[in-house]
């Protein structure tokens, strides 16, 4: 069973500068849940069509490759095509995203649709990091599975997202690219504006990943990786939660007094 890694890929990324923080708009009910719940939540790659706008070819291989990945084929699989390995690694490759600015866009486009309103955790990155790179060692963690504890198949990277020029841009012109470079580019159509920092976690791309009982292990829409938001705030790893004209703050500021979260000086969590 292959396992996963920490940061495998930092040398095919760009990560912030230490002292950077970052922005993650929230609805109120979701924020609840992953306290409540302890993790953050993180998305399959190629599920992202929850919400208006939503960029449907995230982690996709650009068009101007997929012809000549189809092209390739493996000596011990010639019916398995590199294309195929890109698509394969893309079903099983999740991102829990993040703003490198609190940008009116982020505001005005992320965390709709909630009758509580949103809120904005401001996290520090390096911290975040070390956290999650702590939690997802593999001698510290399994993926839970049907009620089944499994071995850690999952790598965690993370990296400032390039935008490119969708139709246009070629990763592939001197070499096939590690299929980590998909998953950190997207259309500057429509998208640049986020600013996006991606946590992503990924699985290898060849094969299948089975069971003891030889049944098939499927790639849920998302998953959750353990996080503990308290601990987190009182680390200083969470260093802010913002709040904007239309959250519900008296619903806020009861339940996170619940979970022990009160107001910092100046009115807004902590």
């Amino acid at each position: 069973m292959p396992l996963g890694h920490v940061e495998p890929h930092a040398g095919l990324l760009v990560a912030p500068a230490e002292g950077q923080l970052i922005y993650k708009i929230m609805k109120v009910d979701d924020l609840l849940r992953s306290i409540d719940g302890r993790y953050l939540h993180f998305n399959r790659v190629d599920r992202y069509t929850d919400f208006p706008g939503a960029d449907t070819h995230d982690g996709e291989q650009v068009p101007k490759d997929r012809l000549g990945n189809a092209a390739f084929k493996f000596a011990g699989a010639p019916n398995f095509s590199a294309a195929d390995y890109y698509d394969q690694s893309r079903r099983r490759t999740y991102a829990c995203c993040f703003s490198l600015e609190n940008s009116d866009f982020i505001w005005a486009t992320y965390g709709k649709g909630s009758q509580r309103g949103k809120v904005g955790v401001v996290f520090d990155f390096a911290k975040l990091r070390a956290k999650l790179n702590h939690t997802l060692r593999p001698e510290n963690c399994a993926v839970a599975y049907n009620g089944l504890c499994c071995w850690p198949i999952f790598s965690i990277n993370y990296g400032i997202v390039e935008y490119v020029d969708w139709r246009a841009h070629c990763e592939n012109a001197d070499h096939l690219p590690n299929p980590i470079r998909y998953t950190y580019l997207k259309d500057k159509q429509g998208f640049q504006d986020e600013k996006e920092l991606r946590i992503s976690l990924s699985a290898l791309g060849i094969g299948h990943f089975v069971l003891r009982d030889k049944a098939a292990m499927e790639f849920p829409p998302s998953l959750h990786v353990e996080f503990d938001f308290r601990a987190a705030i009182g680390l200083g790893i969470i260093r802010q939660i913002l709040c904007d004209s239309n959250t519900d703050r008296s619903l806020l500021y009861t339940r996170l007094a619940e979970f022990g979260i009160r107001p910092a000086e100046g009115g807004d969590p902590l």
